[in-house]
């Protein structure tokens, strides 16, 4: 695994924020990915079970990809925010390139 890889991850979660292409929070989450808008979803590793749990459900009902990636105050301090239990991205070509890079960082 690269150290650059999770760098690269939380820059583009950054880029997606800054473009109005990722929501977060668990309530915008949610909203997104019940409505469709939602194309892929990161729940940080520090998340309650009930969160984990919700998500993943609701993501593989609606086959939207879910990843578990970091912690909650990191990936609030990516996007400028406080700490998120959960992020949505919104735009096809973030959540593609995204998808990837922690598709690699797993293997």
């Amino acid at each position: 695994m690269s150290s650059i890889k999770p760098d690269k991850i939380k820059s583009m979660l950054g880029l997606a924020a800054r473009s109005r292409n990722l929501v977060s929070g668990e309530t915008a989450a949610e909203a997104a990915v019940k409505s469709g808008k939602a194309k892929l979803v990161i729940v940080p590793l520090d998340a309650s079970d009930n969160t984990v749990h919700d998500f993943k459900n609701m993501c593989e009902y609606r086959n939207i990809p879910f990843y578990r990636y970091s912690e909650k105050s990191e990936l609030g301090h990516a996007i400028g925010k406080d700490d998120r239990s959960s992020l949505a991205v919104t735009d096809r070509g973030f959540a593609a390139a995204i998808g990837k890079l922690l598709d690699d960082v797993a293997d």
